[in-house]
């Protein structure tokens, strides 16, 4: 089969087209004729060497796919060969064929394209774990997202106007994307380039009260504002570190203001509890993109050929929602 492999580590250049064995499903999982995949930062970082698989996963780069089920692993008896499937994958999805659990696959609604079931599973799953599942998320809660633009600051925007009823949300974004995301739902829009302090304008807008969950990529340089910008018993969730790892923390007033600092990743998680995530996901989010109260956010679709000037796209940040790729075969 077709398939995108890294000669090496490095810049766009290591990614090369090549033809490789398809993969076989194991009894509980199924293999997938990929129709579209989309672009994740976590690639952009395994490409550069900085994000292996985990054990047992595929090298090949792609963390989320959508296609049609091909081929059944001997215990797999919920679906049938021909079902239009989009599936988390711990690596592999950049190619004609994936393989993915059983537990991990959702079907996708027939008001979706694939292009559009590409987008689900990484961003819209990683954002409603972090939101709802761990940062517990209420009605008429403030929250802060930050990286306004990006595929899980996108989901995590739609899924908290659809699955939630008059939460403020605040969001940092570049200056060219902040009238983009006023457009999808957010209350306050921060240019994060002219206020890098934004704890003292989430201060001015909450009147004094903070925010009650951050969800945060960015790491040690916005640590010491998120925790400023946080309320009593407020949760920072960090899911990327893109600043670096390290940063001084004010744990006085972690302490007296009983803040939580939750670290949370997706991939690296046990088949089984993805498999829980993905059953709660199932169940409460899929019907809105069913109905198509949520419709994923495409910026571009390119063939999978193109993967280096998809990569280019997102490393330079010029995207506003997913970056697609579409597999021909």
């Amino acid at each position: 089969m077709k398939a995108v492999i890294c000669d090496g580590f490095g810049g766009i250049e290591v990614l090369k087209i090549a033809d490789v064995e398809k993969p076989k499903p194991k009894p509980d999982q199924v293999l997938i004729k990929v129709m579209a995949t989309s672009v994740n930062m976590p690639d952009i970082v395994q490409r550069r060497g900085k994000y292996p698989p985990p054990p047992g996963e595929s090298e090949i780069l792609g963390l989320e796919v959508a296609g049609i089920i091909e081929e059944l692993g001997s215990e797999v008896e919920e679906y049938k060969k021909g079902d239009k499937v989009m599936a988390l994958v711990g690596g592999g999805g950049y190619a004609e064929y994936a393989t993915a659990y059983a537990s991990h696959i959702i079907p996708i609604p027939e008001s979706m394209s694939f292009e559009e079931a590409a987008c689900v599973c990484e961003a819209y799953i990683t954002a409603f774990l972090n939101v709802f599942m761990i940062g517990g998320i209420k009605d008429n809660d403030y929250v802060l997202y930050h990286g306004g633009g990006g595929g899980v600051n996108t989901a995590a925007i739609q899924l908290t106007r659809a699955l939630t009823n008059n939460v403020n949300i605040i969001i940092t974004a570049s200056p060219r994307k902040m009238d983009k995301v006023k457009e999808i739902g957010a209350n306050l829009v921060i240019n994060y380039k002219e206020n890098p302090n934004f704890s003292d304008i989430i201060k001015e807008y909450t009147k004094k009260r903070g925010v009650d969950i951050i969800l945060d990529h960015v790491g040690a340089t916005y640590l010491d504002q998120n925790i400023k910008s946080l309320a009593y018993e407020g949760r920072l969730i960090i899911i990327g570190v893109i600043s670096g790892i390290k940063a001084e923390l004010n744990l006085g007033l972690l302490m007296v203001k009983r803040q939580k600092i939750i670290g949370s990743v997706l991939r690296s998680r046990p088949v089984e509890n993805k498999a829980q995530i993905i059953k709660e996901f199932k169940e409460k989010a899929i019907p809105k993109f069913a109905d198509r109260t949520i419709v994923p956010i495409i910026y571009t679709v390119l063939p999978l050929e193109e993967v280096a000037k998809a990569h280019q796209i997102m490393e330079k940040g010029e995207h506003f929602g997913k970056i697609v790729l579409s597999v021909s075969h």
